[in-house]
């Protein structure tokens, strides 16, 4: 029996000094962050083996987002008088909801030489541990960061715009320790006297030295319609300094509009039906009452409906100006007609109106407008409704 004992444990001790020594640790920076706060966690291993392959995936979840901020670092190092070889990898942990919350457990896969030269595998296991998280310290969508800048710039006065002149406005925001995707989303800067077109949005995250840098970038051409004075709202959000444990506000300022010589209401300018004989608007006007009296008597169609669509019957008092504007490539006045035109007939504007706007509104237009071809499809489009 003793014999047995005695070999048992001499099978037990050579497969232990085969393995070797190995520990898994999950690290972390500090407890009780609040939500969406960056908790660094370092993932070390050391092991008292020769590694020549290895495997390990961050477990994910639903209660966290999660980024590897550094590549794995291997080296040597003398813990308690042993040379052993130390695997760290550094991850940036982002807790999405209050409550515990458990990291873990971890395994780390390793393929190792034995004292014979062959190889073997074993699994090394870190135990999970828990982070007490606290709700955001405000009523706002959470937004943790160490630093945050943030950059509100105008092409121009926005004060002394002459007309038809387009005001280019870019913000950009940076902030250490979060991702892009938890930054505040696009505000939205419609006014009904504004026209706007919105480039698409550019958003990353950057790994630095200092941690994960989130970065997004806001560009808008504005233009007013019409020549009135008029200030666009202003835009503010919260977030989490981790720094000082503070909330801040980080604000878009609101931008006062107004324009260079202002005399008259420049986008509401009425072309002046010069060319129309009166004796034939008189005719067209008393037909067009005539029929809508007989129709509407009959009970055929409602009095609004009847009006809009005895309307789209007549080319209407814009349709000289848009063809103007589209002969000699006046693409401002082609974009304020077809809107009064819209305005006159009752229509929403249809979708391809966001075509010339583009054209107008744009860094970098698309190449091959037509104004000519625009506006047959604006007026086919406008027929077919």
């Amino acid at each position: 029996m003793v014999i047995r004992a005695v070999l048992i444990w001499l099978v037990l001790a050579a497969a232990a000094l085969a393995q070797g020594d190995t520990r898994l640790m999950i690290l972390h920076d500090h407890g009780n962050p609040v939500v969406s706060e960056m908790v660094e966690l370092t993932i070390r291993g050391e092991y008292d083996l020769t590694v020549s392959l290895e495997k390990m995936e961050f477990p994910n979840s639903p209660d966290y987002d999660w980024i590897q901020i550094a590549r794995d670092d291997w080296h040597k190092e003398r813990v308690q008088g042993r040379l052993l070889q130390i695997f760290e990898r550094r991850i940036a942990l982002f807790p999405r909801r209050e409550g515990a919350l458990t990291v873990g457990p971890i395994s780390h896969k390793l393929t190792y030489v034995t004292a014979n030269g062959k190889r073997a595998e074993t699994t090394v296991t870190a135990a999970p541990f828990t982070l007490a998280v606290r709700p955001f310290p405000a009523d706002a969508p959470p937004l943790s960061a160490r630093q945050l800048t943030l950059t509100d710039e105008l092409s121009s006065d926005p004060g002394t715009l002459q007309k038809d002149e387009i005001l280019t406005r870019r913000v950009t925001i940076e902030a250490l320790g979060t991702l892009a995707h938890q930054l505040p989303a696009r505000p939205d800067l419609s006014e009904p006297w504004l026209i706007s077109f919105t480039q698409p949005e550019q958003r990353e995250t950057v790994l630095t030295e200092a941690g994960p840098v989130a970065r997004v970038v806001w560009e808008w051409q504005l233009r007013p319609r019409t020549g009135e004075p008029a200030i666009l709202h202003a835009e503010a959000f919260s977030w989490f300094d981790t720094g000082s444990r503070q909330v801040e506000v980080a604000p878009l300022k609101p931008i006062p509009f107004g324009f260079a010589g202002f005399g008259s209401n420049f986008g509401a300018r009425q072309v002046a039906w010069r060319n129309w004989p009166l004796a034939a608007l008189a005719m067209g006007g008393g037909m067009a009452a005539s029929l809508a009296l007989m129709l509407q008597g009959q009970g055929l169609l409602p009095a609004g409906a009847l009006r809009r669509r005895l309307r789209r019957l007549r080319p209407g008092p814009h349709a000289r100006a848009m063809r103007r504007a589209a002969a000699t490539g006046d693409l401002p006045a082609l974009r304020a007609a077809a809107d009064r035109h819209l305005r006159w007939r009752g229509q929403p504007a249809p979708a391809l109106l966001s075509d010339l706007d583009r054209q107008l509104y744009a860094a970098a237009p698309p190449p091959g407008f037509d104004a000519h071809h625009w506006l047959r499809a604006f007026n086919r489009t406008l027929r077919h409704r």
